[in-house]
């Protein structure tokens, strides 16, 4: 067993991950797939690759997923835990740079809004859209992160156990904003390592409706909390 273990949720990503997974061989982590029934048969795609799976029944969200990885993670014992998405806009070649990184801080963010970070192939609606959710949830949480909502993180699995992440409420994007938050609640060392952020190429964007009212009604929940001193 490695020390560190990549948690990887997906839904209808078997267009994408297998170069990911390709990549990931070359370093030295394990790997753990969490698929919400894909129904284009992402999560035996993946098996074919010898990564393990944890099969859910159906679309349970992306807070779900993460919780269960790192309750995997965390009985296991593994010292690092990585967040990684699926669809190919976090590349592999920025994690090696953010592995070097390791120790140096608690929480380790690949941060597209930092010097030298990027993106590819955005609209300039998504750009606005992303740099406006972090700009809300710093006004209000005042999270000392420039992106807060970032999915690509390295996590020390001692913070992971202070933060007590099976009680995390979130489930869709806002999971990233609950999760800093937490972290800066247990006092937490986050660092932000510039990446290049790429639009994927296959599938379709998991973002929603629903998920962007979740990320707002809660964010300026907190907010509130936090100007009665709770």
């Amino acid at each position: 067993m490695n020390s560190a273990i990549v948690v990887i949720p997906t839904y209808n990503e078997v267009e994408s991950i297998g170069r990911i997974l390709d990549a990931l061989k070359a370093l030295p982590v394990d790997v753990l797939v969490i698929d919400d029934g894909s129904p284009d048969g992402t999560a035996d795609f993946c098996r074919t690759r010898g990564v393990e799976v944890i099969s859910r029944s159906g679309k349970m969200g992306l807070g779900s997923a993460y919780r269960s990885g790192f309750a995997v993670a965390l009985e296991r014992g593994y010292a690092t835990v990585i967040e990684m998405d699926a669809d190919g806009s976090h590349q592999v070649n920025d994690l090696v740079k953010m592995m070097e990184w390791i120790g140096t801080s608690e929480l380790l963010i690949g941060s597209r809004w930092v010097a030298d970070g990027a993106i590819e192939n955005w609209s300039k609606f998504r750009e606005y859209l992303s740099r406006g959710a972090n700009a809300y949830a710093n006004a209000l949480l005042s999270l000392g992160v420039k992106d807060a909502t970032a999915g690509f993180r390295i996590y020390d699995a001692e913070l992971l156990k202070r933060m007590n992440v099976a009680t995390i409420k979130s489930e869709g994007y806002c999971f990233q904003i609950e999760m800093t938050r937490r972290a800066r609640s247990c006092e937490a060392t986050i660092g932000e390592i510039p990446i290049t952020f790429v639009e994927r190429t296959h599938g379709i964007s998991k973002m929603s409706f629903s998920i962007a009212l979740e990320a707002i009604l809660r964010i300026t929940s907190w907010g509130f909390l936090r100007l009665i001193g709770r």
